[in-house]
């Protein structure tokens, strides 16, 4: 074997993870964003009803868009991925890697923060804050806390995989600056 068909087998490789890692982060953002729509719980409290939905805590809100974001983001780039992989192109425009780089860099950090700022009021919906006055509301709505935490780990999953993606863009990036790297 020579270097060139290796060089070849590998970037394959290289696309055909990135492929599916773009679809499970689609299909994650997808779930997640049906979990935390469709969440939501009517309890009466003596004679008042409350009903607990994800537009009450706009940090949800905030998730549902950035999954959005990154549900149609990946759908774009699983479009490019698989003409890419059904053409057997190789990426070695600087721009356009520049650009898939930074793009998946910025969703990765979105969906962090996004997740970060969803588990604080998780854990505060969970276990209350007692210095702050602020009581726990999960043991109220159990239902909704429990399809809240399936959405939220879904989301969670689902930034794992985009900073796995992040690694493979960074590595479709930086090879095309390596001098000893021939095209093939």
């Amino acid at each position: 074997m020579n270097l060139g068909s290796d060089l070849r087998a590998v970037d394959r490789g290289m696309r055909l993870g990135e492929l599916v890692l773009r679809c499970m982060i689609c299909g994650l953002a997808v779930i997640s964003i049906a979990l935390v729509t469709t969440d939501t719980q009517v309890k009466e409290i003596f004679t008042i009803r409350k009903k607990a939905e994800f537009t009450n805590m706009r940090v949800l809100v905030f998730l549902v868009i950035a999954n959005g974001l990154a549900a149609a983001y990946s759908l774009v780039h699983i479009v490019r991925c698989s003409l890419s992989f059904i053409r057997g192109n190789v990426l070695f425009n600087k721009p356009l890697a520049w650009a898939i780089f930074s793009g998946d860099q910025i969703m990765a950090y979105l969906m962090f923060s996004a997740i970060a700022a969803s588990l604080q009021a998780a854990l505060i919906s969970q276990y209350g804050e007692p210095e702050m006055q602020w009581m726990k509301t999960c043991y109220l709505f159990k239902k909704f806390c429990n399809q809240m935490g399936e959405g939220l780990a879904s989301s969670v999953l689902m930034c794992v995989f985009m900073a796995i993606l992040s690694v493979i863009s960074a590595f479709g990036l930086f090879r095309l600056y390596d001098d000893n790297s021939k095209k093939c």
